[in-house]
Formats: structure tokens, sequence, C-alpha cells
């Protein structure tokens, strides 16, 4: 038997260089989205009301279900939070 070795759960997971930034992009932003979404202290029809989203949807974001999110929405979703994005790009090598 053979081990393998990766270097994130994400490269583990996935079939592809490019699935894998997609995961990683995306677990990233979910992570930062919900740590703000938290320090407000709202009930969750507040905070979903403050994101532009349902109360569901909501509550999927903060469940931390990665999949239900595209990056896009996610991006559109650390904007309502008043987040600041900024992507980093560098060789893998």
């Amino acid at each position: 038997m053979t081990t393998e070795t990766y270097d994130s759960v994400w490269d583990a997971l996935s079939d592809t260089p490019e699935e894998a930034a997609n995961l990683k992009a995306r677990s990233t932003l979910l992570y930062e989205i919900r740590k703000a979404v938290l320090k407000w202290d709202l009930p969750q029809d507040e905070a979903a009301k403050r994101l532009g989203l349902t109360r569901p949807r909501a509550n999927d974001l903060l469940r931390g279900k990665l999949a239900k999110f595209s990056l896009d929405a996610l991006v559109n979703i650390a904007a309502a939070a008043r987040l600041d994005i900024e992507i980093r790009a560098r060789d893998a090598a």
C-alpha cells in the first residue's frame, strides 16, 4: 500500500488542481463571512437581511455548507457583509 501526501484537504478531495483552487477560495471566503456574521451577534433573520439572503440560505452559510455556494455568490455575500476581498496569486512551485 502506498501513502499519498497532499498540500491540503482540498487537494486530496479534488480531481483537478482547478477544482482544488476553487474549493480553497470558496472555503476561505465562507469562513471569513461566517466569522464576520457571528461577530454581529444578530438573530439569523437580521443577519440574513443584512446579507441579502433568505433565512434558510443564511442558515446554510452559517452551517458551512460549502457545496451550496459558488465563488461568485460568496464574493457577493462578502461584499454585502462589508468585507474587503483581496485576491493573491503566486507560483505553485
